[in-house]
């Protein structure tokens, strides 16, 4: 059963502005190491930071934040399993609303261009 579904579009050149105003600040606010470490791997980083950034915000939207208990950017992680498709690891807050919705799993779809990266989750019961 859809206990949750959110979708998000970013600009790549959005993400990539970002990062060089503010670097390592924003790229530690928003991402983990494991994430920076995928992303930094590949020949246009900012692409699959963009999509990253695009499946965490479709994640919070899946969720409905009510406000009272934020997600943090890195509560909400965005790796891939040994087959390159993308799984979701919840943490903090991300992980005891999972519990407490009774999510038993987030999956996420990305995909991305030069110029935007998209991010669908849909949350299972």
């Amino acid at each position: 059963m859809i206990e949750g579904f959110g979708v998000d579009i970013v600009e790549v050149k959005r993400i990539k502005a970002a990062v060089k105003k503010f670097g390592a600040r924003f790229l530690g606010k928003i991402y983990t190491k494991r994430e920076l470490a995928y992303c930094k791997s590949k020949g246009i980083p900012e692409q699959h930071l963009a999509a990253r950034f695009a499946a965490k915000e479709a994640v919070y939207k899946a969720f409905g934040g009510d406000g009272k208990n934020p997600i943090a950017w890195t509560d909400v992680e965005i790796i891939n399993d040994k087959t390159g498709k993308p799984v979701v690891v919840l943490k903090g807050t991300a992980e005891k609303l999972m519990f407490k919705r009774g999510v038993k799993k987030a999956v996420v779809s990305l995909s991305h261009t030069r110029n935007y990266a998209v991010g669908n989750c849909i949350l299972l019961k």
